[in-house]
């Protein structure tokens, strides 16, 4: 770890010294008070309070994570991992904090699962798992000898969907009372879902139309055959010209005969 730093035991004095030189024009705003409560002397760590023991494969070396603090580990944490493991959706759904301080099974009755001052969610499966596991002196429960945390699990969990069941259809019947006497409540979540995607869709299709148009038509220019020749557009015909071609046809010697006209040859 190398030397010990003393300079932190320094630092009233050396302020002082600087003040009284005039290096520095005010004291600091921390003099007097470091000066009333100095900073403490100690410079052996004292080691810290070990949660559990591991076996040392040497006794003579010390280990090298001897005054980091100790990771605490609660049975509940391992609950909560296994059903939101499960069920991984449920840390979607909106919660508040404040509503949870650790402090539910001192002050509310986990023999349901279901609670009048809370929502239904995975801390109520969690605080029920652990009241069929260990039970509640204060109320006087004793828990099952052979309740196993697999059954207990099993047992919160199924409590837990017969409870969302019944939040379901209770919103259905109120939903449907409410349509019975006049009251719209739109599109559903679903529904705006499927509309975005089939929108998205149909301009995908509409790009993916074009990009084949113009595939084809580098396609076409980029090789010459007979797409090309039926690709090309007429020329306009021209009577005037037509007659000239005609005239010119007519005046050019076929194969084999001789040129008339013209310049004669000297030898």
């Amino acid at each position: 770890m190398g030397r010990y730093d003393f300079r932190p035991l320094r630092v009233h004095r050396t302020a002082s010294q600087l003040f009284a030189s005039e290096r520095i024009k005010n004291v600091p705003p921390w003099h007097e008070v470091v000066g009333t409560v100095p900073p403490a002397q100690t410079l052996v760590r004292s080691q810290p309070l070990q949660h559990q023991e591991k076996p040392r494969k040497s006794k003579t070396r010390k280990p090298s994570k001897l005054f980091q603090p100790q990771r605490i580990v609660y049975e509940e944490d391992r609950l909560r991992k296994e059903f939101y493991g499960d069920h991984p959706w449920e840390l979607a759904r909106p919660r508040v904090v404040l509503e949870n301080d650790g402090r539910d099974s001192e002050r509310k009755n986990w023999s349901l699962v279901s609670q009048p001052d809370r929502p239904v969610d995975g801390e109520s499966v969690v605080q029920r798992q652990m009241f069929l596991l260990h039970g509640n002196p204060e109320t006087g429960h004793i828990p099952d000898p052979n309740m196993t945390p697999a059954r207990a699990y099993d047992q919160a969990r199924k409590e837990f969907y017969e409870a969302r069941l019944q939040q379901d259809i209770e919103r259905r019947v109120a939903k449907e009372e409410a349509m019975a006497t006049g009251a719209y409540f739109g599109k559903t979540t679903l529904q705006i879902g499927m509309e975005l995607e089939d929108k998205t869709f149909e301009e995908w299709k509409a790009w993916a139309a074009q990009e084949a148009v113009q595939m084809e038509q580098r396609q076409a220019a980029m090789y010459t055959g007979v797409e090309n020749d039926s690709a090309a557009l007429p020329e306009p015909s021209n009577p005037e010209l037509e007659a000239a071609i005609g005239e010119l046809d007519a005046s050019i010697p076929a194969q084999g005969q001789e040129a008339l006209g013209g310049a004669a040859v000297r030898p």
